[in-house]
């Protein structure tokens, strides 16, 4: 369009009132100033959105310009300082409500690329705009900090230190934007709180808004973060930041922490507020944020019993980051809890089973070794905390249920450690003593599949069990106590079965490693005869490929069996001898 016909079209919108403007108008409006910004023009465009004349014209269609003015400072190719200069005269210029409108869809439509970028740079225009609101202010605020969440919630979360760090994606920048971006709203529900409780709808509404704003902080990004005090004591990450200022938020909208923890119900369809939550117990209890905000009235019990449906969420995602946290919160919860505490009524809650399952899948499934070892750890402070009864009740189920022979030697050997330590209490109505330890000791010391047990897959049971019984037998022959009759049945019907499986995989083994013996020379054999022949060809023996793991490997794991087996069979003998002994 020619300068002078640009004129004469500016001319007529000066002259022209808000409800003649067409359509056209608009788009012709947009067409220009986009065509000033991309060519570099934005000092012209400067000076004709100051223009006196022109402020009709830029509250009635300014607005418009702002996504592409938006996009071109986030460009960083030119010098922004007159688009910046623009955008904060429109800002001031044009309606709120339609300025907002705006914003909040360049929010929407941000370019994944550029996230970050484009999120701060809107949070600084967003926010003084939602400022100059009335009524509006808490449903607009919504709406904001839905869609940035949205948005941020599209970073990739760091795992490592040195990434968070680098913070390459502008995650951690993101938060300390997002944290100056509501404290405004914060310290207005914070004055009224000082002056009155909130019964006003306007800052009960405001106050509703940021606790949600909290909830779902809570969950994203920081259930995902690498959160660790110790390693952020001496210079603290943006996340650890963005942590402490949820939890300062929470408690400046007068929000207390043992309301929202442990008298909120839950109810359906409240899965991401659970887990928000549970974010907040680990933030608390783990990491001490905010702890000097709790009051330390409750008993570690009832805090026990409060989180462990947190516990059970945690624990339950297949997440790493999830699980480690379900880890350290149970270790924190259970060290406060007093050893021989807890009763039968605790564990059998549903939840309480829930979790311990939970844990016993973590330490035979999880395919990360440090969480594995990290439950078996959990699992045995859990089970220090058992009392008396309780222990003897959960020892019989778990071996009745597990089918896992590391979690069932984990079980023996603490009915050891329980057997050791009623021998030196004087307690007469021990779990671990007389007729209740012939009932435990009937229902564990068994083999699930009977003659046909895999004696090599459990391994580590069979062993324990057996150190068990024959340290059992020798207390009860040098210090009687009247049980030498049952656990001389207990023994004698439990190795009866024993003997038959280890004879059965004593030959099948060793079967199994003469036929690789004579499959080795057979191959040697057969080696020498094609190295013997004048044209080598491709070597192809009897036309089978071979084993995924080589031959030498798998006569070790049968040598190794055979070892074990000859181990067995030792303690066998060496138990049938004690019975001996005393007869």
């Amino acid at each position: 369009m020619a300068a002078n016909q640009l004129d004469d079209v500016i001319q007529r919108w000066r002259k022209a009132q808000v409800k003649d403007l067409k359509p056209e108008d608009h788009e012709l409006f947009l067409n220009v100033g986009q065509m000033c910004i991309v060519q570099g023009d934005s000092a012209q465009l400067l000076d004709f959105i100051s223009c006196d004349k022109n402020q009709d014209i830029v509250r009635s269609m300014g607005s418009c310009l702002l996504g592409p003015l938006i996009k071109e400072v986030v460009r960083k190719e030119r010098d922004s300082v007159h688009c910046q200069a623009v955008i904060k005269h429109l800002l001031q210029s044009c309606s709120s409500d339609e300025v907002l409108n705006v914003l909040l869809r360049q929010v929407e439509e941000t370019d994944p690329d550029v996230i970050a970028d484009t999120i701060i740079l809107l949070m600084q225009h967003i926010q003084p705009v939602l400022m100059r609101l009335g009524d509006s202010k808490p449903v607009m605020l919504s709406l904001a900090l839905d869609a940035l969440h949205r948005q941020i919630s599209k970073l990739p979360v760091p795992y490592m230190r040195k990434q968070e760090e680098e913070d390459e994606h502008g995650l951690g920048c993101c938060c300390a934007a997002l944290l100056t971006f509501v404290q405004p709203f914060v310290q207005e529900v914070k004055r009224q709180d000082l002056k009155s409780p909130l019964t006003d709808t306007y800052h009960a509404r405001l106050k509703t808004v940021l606790l949600k704003f909290c909830m779902e902080s809570l969950r994203e990004p920081l259930l995902e973060a690498q959160l660790d005090r110790e390693a952020h004591t001496s210079q603290n990450s943006q996340l650890w930041i963005f942590a402490t200022g949820i939890m300062t938020t929470l408690s400046d909208i007068n929000e207390p922490l043992p309301k929202l923890l442990f008298y909120y119900p839950l109810r359906r369809k409240e899965d991401e507020l659970a887990e928000s939550k549970a974010s907040l117990a680990y933030l608390l209890f783990v990491q001490h944020i905010a702890i000097d905000l709790f009051p330390a009235v409750f008993s570690p019990g009832f805090v026990l019993q409060c989180n462990v449906q947190y516990i059970s969420i945690l624990l339950s995602r297949k997440d790493e980051a999830w699980i480690l946290k379900g880890l350290d919160l149970y270790v924190k919860i259970l060290t406060g809890v007093s050893d021989n505490s807890l009763t039968v009524e605790l564990l059998e809650q549903k939840i309480f089973h829930t979790v311990t399952q939970n844990l016993i899948q973590i330490m035979t499934d999880c395919p990360i070794q440090h969480l594995r070892s990290k439950a078996l750890v959990v699992f045995q402070l859990f089970i220090e905390k058992l009392n008396g009864e309780t222990k003897h009740k959960f020892f019989r189920c778990t071996m009745k249920t597990s089918q896992h022979a590391g979690v069932e030697s984990v079980i023996l050997t603490n009915i050891r450690n329980q057997v050791e330590h009623s021998s030196k209490s004087e307690q007469m109505d021990s779990w671990f003593k007389g007729t209740l330890l012939i009932v435990l000791l009937r229902d564990t010391l068994s083999l699930h599949q009977g003659p046909e047990t895999d004696l090599l897959h459990g391994m580590d049971r069979v062993m324990v069990s057996l150190n068990l019984l024959r340290y059992l037998l020798i207390r009860e022959r040098n210090k009687p106590t009247g049980i030498w009759a049952d656990l001389c049945n207990i023994a004698e019907s439990y190795l009866k079965i024993l003997r038959v499986c280890l004879s059965m995989s004593k030959s099948y083994y060793g079967s199994e490693l003469k036929r690789h013996h004579e499959d080795r020379k057979l191959k040697v054999k057969e080696l020498k005869e094609v190295l013997g022949k004048k044209s080598v060809q491709p070597m192809i023996l009897k036309n089978k490929p071979l084993s995924e793991m080589p031959s030498e490997a798998q006569e070790k794991v049968l040598q190794c069996a055979l070892v074990t087996y000859d181990l067995m069979e030792s303690l066998i003998i060496r138990i049938e001898e004690i019975q001996e002994e005393r007869v």
